[in-house]
C-alpha cells in the first residue's frame, strides 16, 4: 500500500489551486458512496484531488487509480479493508470504469464498511445496474461536463463570472466585463480548443485525439463486451460521423453506406452518446410526450470537429453543436419542427449574423440564435451568451 500512497501524494503536491469548477461547491460530499462521471478529460481527477486538499482531507485519504498495477494482486474491497483498519475515512477511486465487476465490489465495501466513505470517477457510459450489482438506491452520482465559455473565460482571465438562467440570458443579461474585454475576441479561440481546461496544452489537439480514441478502442469495447470484429466498425461508425455531421439518421441508408448490420447501429450509437463523443438530437411527438427516435447526430462539442476534420470544420454544424452541447447539460434539448431546436417550448434558430428572421416569423417565443454578435437585440440573441448557463 505504500507504493499507493506516494502516488496519491506526488499527485496531490501537483494539484493546481488557482481555479475550482462551480460543480465543487454543488455536489455533497458527506454522501457514502458518491460517483462523479462525465467525458475523458473534462477534469474529474483535478476536481476530487483538489476537494482532498482543500478541506485538509490528506492524512485521512486516500486517492488511487483503478488500473494500477496494485489490482492486478488486490481487490478493491482487500484495499478498502486495509485502508479503514489503518484509519482511512476516504477512499478516492479514479477511473473506476477500468475496473472489472467494480459494482459488484462497490456494493460489497458499502455493505461491510458503514463508516467509510467512497468517491469514485469514470466515464459517463457507467451503468448503476450494471458489473454485477445494483447500485442506483446506493449511489449519489454526479455529471461533470465539458467547460462552458463561462468557465473557459475565468480559468483563462482569473475571473470569477456567474452562470446566468436562460431567461436571463434571453434578456441579454450575462456576467461579461465589456469595455476593453470583447465576447468574440475569445469566442473562436473556446470554440477550438475551450472546452477542456488543457486548452493552453501546445499538443493539445494530440491529447484530444487520444481521448477519443481511447474512448472508441478501449473505454467502449471494455464497456459493451464488445469483440475486436465489434470494435472495428465502432472505429468505422464514428469515422463516418466526424467527415459527415450533422448526420440525418436513416440507419437503413447509413448501414448500406457503412456496410454494417443495421440492428447493431442504434446500439453503436447508443455507446458513443454515452460516452459523450457524440450528441443525438431527438424529436418530439405531436403531444407532450417525447418519443425516443434518434433524428440528426452531431459530434459532442467542436473542439472534436477540429481535430478530427481533416480541415477547417463547416461553422454552421459547429454553431449548432456548441449550441445543443451546452443546453443540454440544463434542459431537454430536441429538434423542433419548424426550425433548429426547441426547449421548453422556445424555438431556437441557429445562424451567422445574416441569419434572418423568415423560419420563425409566426413562431410564439421565437429566437435568433447568432454566432457573430456582441448584444442581444430583441429576439436575436448572441450565441456566445448561452455559454453562460453552467
Amino acid at each position: 500500500m505504500q507504493s499507493l500512497y506516494d502516488q496519491f501524494n506526488r499527485l496531490l503536491e501537483l494539484t493546481p489551486m488557482v481555479f475550482f469548477r462551480e460543480q465543487h461547491k454543488t455536489i455533497n460530499w458527506r454522501v457514502r458512496i458518491l460517483g462523479i462521471l462525465g467525458q475523458k478529460g473534462v477534469g474529474k481527477s483535478t476536481l476530487i484531488l483538489q476537494h482532498i486538499k482543500r478541506e485538509g482531507l490528506e492524512k485521512e485519504s486516500l486517492y488511487v487509480l483503478a488500473d494500477d498495477i496494485y489490482f492486478s494482486a488486490h481487490t478493491l474491497v482487500e484495499l478498502a479493508q486495509a485502508f479503514f483498519a489503518r484509519g482511512g475515512k476516504y477512499l478516492y477511486i479514479d477511473e473506476i470504469h477500468k475496473y472489472d465487476n467494480w459494482s459488484r465490489e462497490i456494493k460489497n465495501i458499502y455493505d461491510t464498511l458503514p463508516l467509510l466513505h467512497v468517491v469514485y470517477s469514470g466515464s459517463s457510459m457507467l451503468d448503476l445496474k450494471q458489473g454485477g450489482a445494483d447500485l442506483s438506491r446506493r449511489v449519489i452520482e454526479y455529471h461533470l461536463p465539458v467547460w462552458s465559455f463561462r468557465e473557459y473565460l475565468n480559468l483563462l482571465n482569473g475571473w470569477s463570472l456567474k452562470p446566468s438562467t436562460l431567461n436571463e440570458i434571453l434578456k441579454g443579461k450575462v456576467d461579461f466585463p465589456y469595455g476593453k474585454h470583447r465576447p468574440l475576441k475569445y469566442f473562436d479561440d473556446y470554440m477550438k480548443k475551450g472546452c477542456y481546461p488543457f486548452f493552453a496544452d501546445e499538443e493539445f489537439e494530440t491529447r484530444l485525439r487520444q481521448i477519443i480514441n481511447t474512448t472508441v478502442e478501449l473505454d467502449i469495447p471494455k464497456y459493451a463486451k464488445m469483440t475486436i470484429a465489434a470494435t472495428q466498425k465502432l472505429k468505422k461508425l464514428m469515422f463516418y460521423i466526424s467527415r459527415n455531421v450533422p448526420v440525418k439518421i436513416n440507419f437503413s441508408s447509413m448501414a448500406r453506406d457503412l456496410d454494417l448490420d443495421r440492428d447493431d447501429l442504434p446500439k453503436y450509437l447508443e455507446y458513443l452518446e454515452k460516452a459523450e463523443l457524440v450528441s443525438v438530437l431527438r424529436i418530439k411527438s405531436n403531444g407532450d410526450a417525447v418519443l425516443r427516435k434518434m433524428d440528426k447526430l452531431y459530434l459532442h462539442n467542436p473542439n472534436m470537429a477540429y481535430v478530427l476534420s481533416a480541415q477547417n470544420p463547416n461553422t454552421g454544424n459547429s454553431r449548432e453543436a456548441i449550441f445543443f452541447c451546452w443546453t443540454k447539460q440544463k434542459f431537454e434539448t430536441l429538434e423542433s419542427t419548424v426550425s433548429d431546436f426547441e426547449i421548453e417550448g422556445k424555438t431556437f434558430e441557429v445562424g451567422g449574423r445574416s441569419k434572418g428572421k423568415k423560419q420563425i416569423e409566426f413562431v410564439p417565443d421565437g429566437y435568433i440564435v447568432k454566432d457573430d454578435i456582441e448584444y442581444a437585440y430583441e429576439n436575436q440573441i448572441p450565441l456566445w451568451m448561452f455559454g453562460f448557463l453552467y
